[in-house]
């Protein structure tokens, strides 16, 4: 069944749809709590034998511990209690706002229980008539395959919205268009794709390194092109979320992080001519960057606007200070490709390698240039647009302080050669890795575990995921094996 069928289903048929195991639990703990066997229970045995709700207990005590504090057994317990609530609200037929109030000033969509009901005489009638009606030609439809009589009934509702709530339906191309976005699913396919033909090309292009090959050379050609058609693919995924919502598509933390991953593809096709193996890498970043943005605390629902983002503002400054992540996203990497190399660099290879490095630095310079620029405007242009919203031009904001910071880092970073100690290419590529850094406190770390004016773009506070301390770990242990090797190769 589809996502339509299964709903229709569950309005239709709760008392089936309640004893079907469809609800997911994932902590063993959990597991063993409510009696499950599998992956998933049903709704009747989310309730004991005395209708008590059996999680009441543990969300209270789950939600009096600080977001912070909470684990993985307290996460995945406010996650099944909200999966409960979301099929309790189905099955009472609360879901969906699905009647506009013809009395209300800007005709405010109810369910067909609300509580209290708001509507009267013979719009109430209605209201409560069809619901029903419609349910029981539903069923009834299941049985002969006829959808005459609920298509009927599904029409009436259809005019009644089209009566009252005229100017907040949208219209028929969009949802059409809606459709076909979340059919495409472009950006969560492109997450695979993108990291396939960097890692393909980053080999290819290694192996290209030492030895000459026609084969190797038209294989990388044929995976360029293939990541232009991916690009295309991402731009007209930005394009149709644009239409859909109305507004630039770069409000909220999953649709930048589908920006950044864009601008970081742009990125490598705008220095790609000097070096093939920036465009792999890019492939690379971007696919980590959708990566992080299809994880399970990230939403990509298409929303209204916060208010104070309905600003022409939004596509000047968000779209300029996030595509400077993706330029800078795209120098750490080359940073650390760059301490990659240097790790097994010796005298046998010592030429080709110390080309590619030289290649890949140079490049890595200009990136981190135009990234330091973008980020410096964003900044200026953001403390304008804090002017026209909050009446100053800078506050000392958790967001405005940090992205200060960033400046202050990559502006030390591209200044480094003029420190004679530091003029090479080792501390180079160390301090564009670790100036990232920055980069994640200012995006991440601000939205999700500091409170500001910039707070609105974000989700609750979280646990640091397992794979942050393990990367950590990973990049400093190449910083440490390129520092040594490094100091060897240089005595040698």
């Amino acid at each position: 069944m589809n996502a339509s069928q299964v709903l229709l289903g569950m309005l239709a048929f709760p008392h089936y749809w309640q004893d079907v195991p469809m609800i997911r639990v994932t902590h063993p703990k959990l597991k063993k709590f409510l009696g499950v066997d599998g992956k998933y229970i049903s709704m009747n045995n989310m309730f004991d034998a005395d209708f008590n709700y059996k999680l009441a207990d543990l969300v209270e005590e789950v939600n009096r511990k600080k977001s912070s504090m909470r684990s993985k057994f307290d996460i995945d317990v406010l996650k099944v209690d909200e999966r409960v609530n979301i099929a309790f609200l189905i099955y009472t037929g609360r879901m969906l706002n699905l009647f506009p109030d013809p009395a209300s000033p800007n005709h405010k969509w109810y369910p067909v229980n609300a509580d209290p009901f708001p509507f009267h005489g013979q719009d109430s009638l209605f209201v409560r008539s069809i619901w029903p009606m419609y349910l029981g030609a539903v069923r009834e439809s299941a049985k002969d395959n006829d959808w005459g009589k609920a298509d009927e009934m599904l029409g009436y509702i259809a005019e009644y919205q089209q009566r009252f709530g005229k100017d907040v339906i949208p219209p028929g191309d969009k949802v059409k268009t809606e459709i076909l976005y979340n059919k495409l699913d472009i950006f969560n396919r492109l997450f695979g794709i993108y990291g396939l033909i960097g890692f393909l090309m980053l080999i290819l292009l290694f192996i290209g390194v030492f030895k000459k090959s026609k084969t190797v050379d038209l294989t990388v050609r044929v995976l360029k092109w293939l990541l232009i058609l991916s690009l295309l693919a991402h731009t007209v995924g930005l394009g149709l979320r644009w239409y859909i919502s109305g507004h630039a598509p770069w409000s909220n933390a999953y649709e930048s992080m589908v920006f950044i991953a864009w601008a970081t593809v742009l990125a490598g096709f705008i220095f790609s001519r000097r070096s093939a193996i920036t465009l792999a890498v890019t492939g690379i970043m971007a696919s980590m960057i959708l990566m992080a943005a299809h994880l399970n605390w990230m939403d990509p629902e298409i929303t209204n606007l916060v208010p104070v983002l309905n600003s022409y503002w939004l596509m000047i400054h968000v779209a300029v200070i996030t595509s400077s992540y993706g330029f800078l996203g795209l120098g750490s990497l080359l940073a650390f490709l760059n301490l990659i190399l240097i790790i097994f660099r010796n005298n046998k290879n010592k030429k080709k390698l110390n080309a590619t490095l030289n290649e890949l630095t140079i490049i890595n310079e200009m990136t981190l240039e135009v990234g330091l620029f973008m980020l410096t405007i964003g900044t200026f242009l953001g403390g304008v647009w804090a002017n026209e919203s909050w009446g100053r031009y800078w506050g000392w904001d958790a967001k405005e302080t940090w992205a200060l910071v960033s400046v202050l880092v990559y502006v030390f970073v591209v200044h480094m050669r003029f420190i004679p100690k530091l003029n090479n290419k080792f501390a180079f590529n160390t301090g564009a890795l670790l100036a990232y850094s920055s980069i994640m406190m200012t995006y991440f770390g601000v939205n999700y575990y500091l409170s500001g004016l910039h707070s609105y773009a974000t989700g609750d506070p979280f646990p640091i995921p397992t794979f942050v301390p393990v990367t950590l770990v990973i990049v400093f242990m190449v910083i440490l094996l390129a520092y040594f090797r490094n100091r060897k190769f240089e005595k040698t």
